[in-house]
């Protein structure tokens, strides 16, 4: 009974994304120097940016284990946005589907709007955490944010270059309990095109290790009005000239202003 409601779960999320793709008008930019529409995350970190009021995002995150998550927000408010989630385990592949648990819920307040050499803050919460889920742990490969709070500015350098200070505390704390530091960058590259990078400082995530910092790369590049596509490196690690990555994810994102 559960799998048949977490299906119909799944399938009615993608069926509000089919509905959701078939109109591009008056859709925007979103990333380059072109983008009109702020970025809500760097890879797996947020930022202060938030949905425009009357505007409406579709997501997908393709990531190992032929895993997907779906993922709709919308603006609600001139200061406020909401967002939904929900995904699984072996959803692409022959293998039998393990669905999380529960679907994710999100929402974003800017305290204060960027203005002058000040910038942007946001308070939010984030239950949805990333990739494969660890039942003996309860919780997400990569734990959810929780309540946090996040600081982000922009300047103009050779286009854009944006960056993000924030602090956090995942409800995912069996395992540890610590609040937790993270921090980001986002350059453009021409007109359609952003290159990020952030660091998890993890240490709400290393009661095993002394240093369990994560660092992700990705790029983001707008190939249609409205339309994201972006590639990440997750987990990369360099030891004894040794360079590693721990997982590749795909994101297809699609915004649209009523």
């Amino acid at each position: 009974m559960k799998k048949k409601i977490s299906s119909i779960t799944f399938y009615g999320f993608l069926v509000l994304a089919t509905f959701g793709f078939r109109s591009l008008l008056f859709a925007q930019h979103l990333a380059g120097t072109e983008g009109t529409i702020e970025p809500r995350y760097l890879i797996d970190k947020p930022t202060a940016g938030l949905m425009k009021r009357g505007s409406f995002g579709i997501g997908v995150d393709f990531f190992q284990q032929g895993g997907v998550l779906m993922m709709l927000n919308a603006g609600v408010m001139d200061r406020l946005h909401f967002g939904i989630s929900y995904g699984g385990n072996d959803i692409i592949g022959s293998n039998v589907v393990e669905w999380n648990k529960s679907p994710g819920v999100n929402v974003k307040f800017r305290l204060f709007d960027e203005e002058g050499s000040f910038p942007a803050v946001a308070l939010g919460f984030d239950s949805q955490g990333k990739e494969n889920y660890k039942d003996s742990l309860e919780r997400y490969n990569v734990k959810s944010l929780g309540f946090y709070a996040v600081g982000s500015k922009n300047i103009e350098f050779l286009g854009f270059l944006s960056t993000h200070l924030g602090i956090n505390r995942s409800l995912e704390n069996r395992d540890d309990k610590d609040l937790n530091i993270f921090f980001g960058v986002e350059k453009t590259v021409g007109a359609d095109m952003s290159i990020l990078a952030e660091c998890d400082l993890a240490y709400n995530d290393d009661i095993n290790s002394n240093d369990n910092r994560k660092y992700n790369l990705g790029m983001r590049w707008s190939i249609g009005d409205g339309v994201l596509l972006g590639a990440n490196l997750k987990s990369i690690t360099w030891n004894n000239k040794t360079f590693t990555i721990g997982n590749r994810t795909i994101l297809v994102e699609y915004v649209k202003i009523f």
